[in-house]
């Protein structure tokens, strides 16, 4: 215990803002036309064609939203995650894993759900720019517009984010304790994608309906999440609520294989470049 490093709080926020910032731009930018092909095949009722035009449609405004909602998520996942792995013992990880995940999704939610409706708005055709957008949902819709389908949104986020951490969390401390060495950036990534397509296979039926109710607007055909799945099971069938799920699946191992490989290069980028403290000067102050 003595040889433990003491926590430092501020630097592990600072590093995980940049690092969260840093990969979910990367991510955001490079598959962006997969995340509006699934976007429209979900929002589309009955027998409506899928139109391929505009694939990059608000990827300006949307980056906009992603940075500091990547960079809040990190920031705050890995102080916390860093603070519980302190208190609770080595068996208890995979808690700890899902909890800071949880956290962390919910403090980046804030600026995720706003980012998130006028993104499917502009994917679907509604708008043509964000500035447009923002003003027509706040005269129309207000406030409360920007967060339209805020609980479907955490009912398929917070299970997401908590689920797709833990697994890659865990995978990664099993693959190192049996190579007996830190992982390169390819494993990482490997790791990363196979997480990443797990855990977007098991919520897509939970997109499938944050989708319709954030793409909804002023038109409010569902009352909430459980008329929008009674209404898409009479109307559609069951089957509804799997779609998108091939882009979907695709676009986030693919995602995933990029954010975990950027987050932890980033991490580690910024952990040798730490200024560094002497030793000595450490053991005269405890003396004293």
């Amino acid at each position: 215990m003595g040889d433990e490093k003491p926590f430092d709080f501020l630097r592990t926020l600072f590093e995980g803002v940049i690092a969260g910032g840093t990969a979910g731009v990367v991510v955001e930018t490079a598959l962006y036309p997969i995340d509006t092909i699934k976007t429209r095949l979900q929002a589309a009722r009955g027998g409506e064609k899928l139109i391929l035009k505009g694939l990059y449609s608000g990827l300006a405004g949307n980056l906009v939203g992603v940075l500091p909602a990547s960079a809040l998520f990190v920031g705050v996942y890995e102080p916390i995650k860093q603070k519980l792995l302190r208190i609770f013992p080595e068996h208890l990880s995979a808690f700890t894993h899902l909890t800071a995940g949880a956290i962390g999704g919910i403090a980046a939610s804030l600026i995720r759900v706003p980012t998130e409706v006028i993104k499917q708005r502009m994917q679907t055709g509604q708008f043509a720019s964000a500035s447009g957008a923002v003003r027509f949902i706040a005269s129309k819709e207000g406030f409360k517009g920007f967060y339209a389908g805020y609980g479907s949104f955490l009912l398929r986020d917070l299970p997401f984010d908590a689920i797709q951490f833990c697994i890659y969390e865990q995978i990664r401390i099993g693959y190192m304790l049996a190579a007996q060495r830190n992982l390169n950036d390819p494993e990482n990534a490997i790791i990363g994608a196979f997480a990443g397509a797990l855990t977007g296979a098991i919520t897509t039926p939970l997109d499938v309906i944050k989708t319709r109710l954030m793409v909804q607007g002023s038109a409010n055909q569902y009352k909430g999440i459980v008329d929008c799945v009674q209404t898409i099971i009479k109307e559609e069938g069951p089957r509804a609520f799997l779609k998108g799920i091939g882009p979907r699946v695709l676009w986030i191992g693919i995602g995933g294989s990029i954010f975990f490989g950027v987050l932890e290069s980033t991490k580690r980028f910024l952990s040798e470049r730490r200024p560094t403290v002497p030793q000595n000067t450490y053991s005269e102050k405890s003396k004293d």
